[in-house]
This record gives structure tokens, sequence and C-alpha cells, in this order.
């Protein structure tokens, strides 16, 4: 059999080490039907810019 990689007294050395970090507020991200909104209007504010004006 092989030997183990280190003992467990060091177990979790270097986690304990860091320091804390607490999280931050995030936006939620949209999802199903509003992401595909958003990502239409995008798609048509870009398309009224360009030659290919569709609307």
């Amino acid at each position: 059999m092989g030997k183990v990689h280190g003992s467990l007294t060091r177990a979790g050395k270097v986690r304990n080490q860091t320091k804390f970090i607490a999280k931050s507020d995030k936006k939620v991200k949209n999802s199903g039907r509003a992401r595909y909104r958003k990502k239409m209007y995008k798609l048509i504010k870009y398309y009224r810019k360009t030659k290919y004006a569709i609307i």
C-alpha cells in the first residue's frame, strides 16, 4: 500500500490561514422569459443603428 500524503493534524491548514471575507450582495440575473426578452431588446437596439435596420 502507498503512503498517505501528510498527516491529518495539518488538515485545513491553508483554509484556516486565509482571512474571512463576507459575501457581498449580488444582483440576481434574469432567467427564462425575462432573459430572452432582455436579449431581444438588445438585438433590436443594435439593428436600429446598423444598415440592417429591420424596424
